[in-house]
């Protein structure tokens, strides 16, 4: 097991609150970092526990949890408490299409300090066996 290396998962960054492309910049009275808003601490708490309640959702069809297959590609903590996460499938006709997006808004709103969650369906990148991470891999025998 020494030559299995932890990869680092950077899908979560609670730290800042970007605007999006197509997005306009909040006026400058309303321009409020989020460590302005939540303390640093809480940010931290906020991360880890949002990557402990992401673990808990299976793909039930791989007997490994969605974080670790790579199906998260973003998750975003908005000044006010607002927690959007854009995750994929690992097919678009997945049978459980409809339901795991439920799952991970579920997961997500056990977070202490998270007021509301929005979770985005996309499949812009579709999900490769590349994306997952070594734990997965070893998990599922692919290393």
């Amino acid at each position: 097991m020494d030559n299995v290396t932890t990869q680092t998962r950077d899908v979560i960054d609670l730290s800042a609150s970007p605007v999006g492309k197509d997005e306009a910049a909040p006026a400058p009275e309303a321009d409020q970092s989020l460590e302005e808003s939540i303390p640093q601490a809480e940010i931290e708490r906020i991360t880890t526990d949002t990557v402990a309640a992401l673990k808990t959702v299976y793909d039930p069809e791989i007997p490994v949890d969605i974080y670790e297959l790579g199906l998260i590609y973003k998750v975003d903590l908005e000044t006010d408490r607002t927690m959007k996460i854009e995750m994929t499938l690992t097919a678009p006709g997945c049978p459980v299409a409809g339901e795991m997006p439920g799952w991970v808004q579920d997961a997500a709103h056990t977070v202490k300090g998270v007021d509301k969650v929005e979770v985005t369906l996309t499949f812009d990148p579709p999900w490769s066996p590349e994306q997952m991470s070594d734990e997965a891999r070893l998990q599922l025998n692919m290393l």
